[in-house]
């Protein structure tokens, strides 16, 4: 088996599971306790999720706060649900965002989604021109899931600073891989969305970062565990896990972008005849979309089954509809649907990708491209 489809989700690294079992523990031990009870197996726990807390500060702009929660969908929910004014966001946003539409104008409130530009960035003349003061908050993705484009975070920032509007950053794709500090400190978001399973670490856990001063209302009511703003009992395993991942990603960031732009060298040879969707320039490297008019995607994963890779969006898989985020760059239904994602990083070798390709180019001869 060849895994190609790190957007979907990441293996998990072996210190994150090391991290993660000394919480997991059974009877005889003394580390299952709540971490929100006041005797000392609970404050065991508490000092285990504080700890990771703070490994998963380390990856975010310095200052403010960081908030556990079940993963980057309910992080994005919360400010999006939370917050107030009208809301600007883009149309290759993930579905956390895209689907909150409903829910965001039955508050009220009204909900724009803006275009992009051909090479799949965010269209900041069209950001600039919706711009206004009852603007509250605008939602943009770091790098974007399905096509991997990384938006002008900081321009878009400017713009929204200049009406007073907040600004939530889905760093999903980024987290651990890019830097989310902004060279220009003033121009840095105001929440950001991270999610465990992606930076290799568990499912299940997430994180949002609040810049100091801002403010959400609480989604989720019952005790308001994290900083009164998230109700629930925290797991200390999922915590320790994600923690653990992040100072993994930390230490080895540099180490990291070196690989997988080697891979992405070698991927652009391999695939050198497929049209590659979205900028060749402003993009992580980890991410390859490519295409083949005419291509039958359903047979050709049929045809080359030891291969893990994508459609598009996991989270849109089996629907049967072609991929938004491409449909916005342009394409037609045609190309849309004839569209692959290939996702390598940290554990995918050269040896992986000049086998798949030669798996995958192979299939696409047999259809007669």
């Amino acid at each position: 088996m060849i895994y190609l489809d790190y957007q979907a989700t990441t293996p998990l690294a072996p210190e994150a599971r090391e991290a993660m079992l000394r919480w997991l523990g059974g009877p005889e031990s003394e580390t299952f306790g709540n971490p929100h009870s006041p005797h000392r197996m609970g404050r065991m726990a508490a000092a285990a999720v504080e700890a990771a807390r703070e490994q998963v500060a380390a990856l975010m702009p310095s200052g403010g706060r960081t908030l556990f929660t079940s993963g980057a969908t309910e992080a994005l929910n919360m400010v999006l649900l939370g917050s107030e004014g009208d809301v600007l966001t883009f149309a290759t946003e993930h579905a956390a965002v895209l689907d909150c539409q409903r829910a965001v104008e039955a508050q009220g409130r009204r909900f724009t989604v803006l275009p992009v530009l051909p090479d799949g960035r965010a269209d900041l003349d069209a950001l600039q021109a919706a711009i206004t003061p009852k603007v509250g908050l605008v939602a943009i993705m770091a790098v974007n899931n399905e096509i991997g484009v990384v938006h002008p975070l900081e321009e878009a920032i400017a713009i929204a600073r200049e009406s007073g509007a907040k600004v939530l950053v889905d760093a999903v794709q980024a987290l651990g891989r890019l830097a989310l500090t902004p060279s220009r400190p003033p121009l840095a978001p105001d929440f950001i969305a991270v999610s465990g399973h992606k930076i290799h670490g568990p499912k299940g856990i997430g994180a949002l970062w609040m810049a100091q001063g801002a403010s959400i209302q609480p989604l989720v009511h019952g005790g308001g565990q994290e900083a009164s703003l998230r109700s629930g009992t925290l797991s200390p395993a999922l915590c320790a896990g994600l923690g653990a991942a992040c100072r993994v990603a930390a230490e080895g960031m540099e180490a990291q972008m070196f690989h997988v732009k080697h891979l992405w060298n070698i991927a652009r040879d391999l695939f050198a005849d497929w049209d590659l969707n979205g900028s060749a320039g402003h993009r992580w490297h980890g991410n390859l979309n490519i295409r083949r008019d005419g291509l039958d995607v359903a047979r050709l994963m049929s045809d080359c089954r030891q291969v893990m890779f994508s459609a598009g969006s996991a989270c849109a898989s089996g629907s049967g509809r072609p991929s938004h985020v491409l449909r916005a760059l342009g394409l037609t239904e045609a190309q849309a649907k004839s569209s692959i994602r290939l996702g390598f990083g940290r554990y995918t070798t050269a040896a992986d990708l000049e086998s798949a390709a030669a798996m995958l180019n192979a299939a696409a001869k047999e259809q007669g491209l």
